[in-house]
């Protein structure tokens, strides 16, 4: 909770105690119920002004109410409230409680979203474009007129601001309904239930110049997973650029939960995928992602030499390109790496392959593992297994240990689950009870993701030791190096 909804939470209670408790047996004074009423009215005006209201504190809002009514019942009729009336005035003090409790809890599950604070010296800057591939057509959608058009927003190094960092979601209150309607429906919610994302900030400053440096910096690419989006990427883009790292991360359109575009259309999720023909398909829409990331270098090629105009003419090391992905994009990054020259290095955050045919990667690539995906391997012993599926799982395992054997690395962090690879976790600790995050703290979890993320590009990208991922550290207990 923000720090006026628990003040304001914490004078409820206290109210409440007052009148049902202490003050059954007194008689207020007037100054004492004056008090009152100037913190019932003064505490909700401050919350609603300077943090906002969202629909969690609707309860809380409801009791406050309440409170302030019988204050103003005390003043103009100093008469003990249920003087006489003891079960009636302890049942109404209860239920209040518990809307306030009700409150507190819905507040805390849901919270304004709060982003781990990148770690490097840098401060950080964003912009995001909207660019369209007009070599390509658009095979996600019916119109054969379309052109395959993306959103990519880039995260950099930038001078020091004064200002206040941005938002993490698009502000137009039209462009914003419509955007959390569309992520809404993925998740099968009402479009109100996520209405308070609008207060969650990044720590990124809108169009900031870029930090003038001797060198220009290294990229890295960022791809998300199926049905997600580039926002689940942005504590982990922010933490690159604060080291020293220019990061572009792709909305995979019609591939993501909800996409925004400038002039305010928003895309959802109609990708599709069928049990019946899952790994045919997969390798269609990998296709289509692994051109989105050749196309968005072309894209960040011509900036840099400034066929495009930016800030980031001059500035950018296209020569020290690496690539991560979650999940489907983290098979995107393996086909990628696999495919695109320019790319140096990649990492796979606990994504299975698609395409098993591109079995000679020699380039160094990261596979980050959760509990699950470092168990895989126990499926070929079990029978109930289909044939097909153990065929897959042992021809990944020999990519794997081709990677790993030239200067790839596999590493198992313990208390992981699918999701604590993405900002996920961060935006309800009820994440962990549907089995999306393991055991392992989120902000934990995301430390040493970024940590041996960071350390991966820093070694192939900047020549930097390699000090982590060469191996174990003894102030990473969670980090398993995997052999396969």
């Amino acid at each position: 909770m923000r720090m006026l909804e628990m003040t304001l939470a914490a004078l409820d209670l206290l109210v409440l105690i007052y009148f049902f408790v202490i003050g059954k047996s007194t008689s207020p004074r007037k100054i004492t119920n004056l008090l009152i009423g100037a913190g019932l009215l003064t505490i909700p005006v401050l919350q609603l002004f300077l943090e906002g209201y969202r629909w969690q504190l609707v309860p809380l809002y409801f009791v406050t109410l309440i409170l302030l009514a019988s204050i103003l019942l005390r003043l103009f009729r100093p008469v003990p409230m249920f003087k006489k009336r003891r079960v009636p005035r302890y049942v109404s003090g209860l239920a209040l409680s518990g809307l306030v409790i009700l409150s507190a809890g819905l507040a805390a599950a849901l919270p304004v979203m709060d982003l781990p604070k990148p770690d490097g010296a840098d401060a950080v800057g964003t912009v995001t474009f909207d660019w369209t591939d007009g070599s390509r057509e658009e095979t996600l959608t019916a119109d054969p007129g379309d052109k395959r058009e993306l959103v990519v927003q880039v995260w950099y190094p930038a001078e020091k601001s004064s200002g206040e960092p941005q938002f993490l979601f698009p502000q137009d209150p039209q462009i914003f309904h419509n955007y959390i309607s569309a992520f809404a429906e993925g998740l099968h919610l009402p479009a109100f239930a996520l209405d308070y994302w609008k207060y969650a900030r990044s720590h990124s400053f809108q169009d900031a110049p870029v930090l003038p440096s001797p060198k220009p910096y290294p990229l890295v690419i960022i791809s998300h997973g199926l049905g997600t989006s580039r926002m689940l990427h942005a504590s982990q883009a922010e933490n690159l650029a604060s080291h020293g790292y220019i990061v572009a991360a792709i909305d995979h359109t019609y591939s993501t939960a909800a996409t925004a575009f400038s002039d305010g259309r928003i895309t959802g999720f109609t990708t599709e995928l069928s049990a019946e023909d899952i790994y045919d398909k997969a390798r269609v829409i990998g296709e289509i992602w692994t051109q989105d990331v050749k196309f968005v270098l072309n894209q960040l090629d011509s900036l840099n030499a400034g066929r495009i105009e930016s800030d980031f003419t001059g500035k950018i090391d296209m020569n020290n390109t690496g690539i991560m992905g979650h999940s489907f994009g983290g098979a995107t990054a393996y086909n990628a790496a696999y495919t695109i020259g320019k790319i140096k290095a990649g990492i796979n955050m606990d994504g299975t392959l698609i395409d098993l045919d591109q079995d000679q990667l020699n380039k160094p690539f990261m596979f980050l593992q959760s509990d699950a995906s470092a168990k895989i391997t126990e499926a070929l012993d079990d029978p109930a297994v289909p044939e097909e599926i153990r065929e897959r799982i042992t021809k990944e395992t020999q990519i794997i240990r081709h990677v790993a054997l030239h200067g790839g690395q596999i590493i198992h962090i313990k208390g992981t689950a699918h999701f604590n690879f993405t900002d996920m976790q961060f935006y309800s600790p009820l994440i962990k009870y549907l089995g999306m995050t393991g055991s392992i703290d989120g902000y934990r979890g995301a430390y040493l993701v970024n940590r041996y993320v960071l350390d991966f590009f820093d070694k192939y990208l900047k020549g930097g030791s390699g000090e982590l991922i060469n191996g174990p550290h003894a102030d990473d207990p969670e980090i398993d190096f995997q052999k396969l």
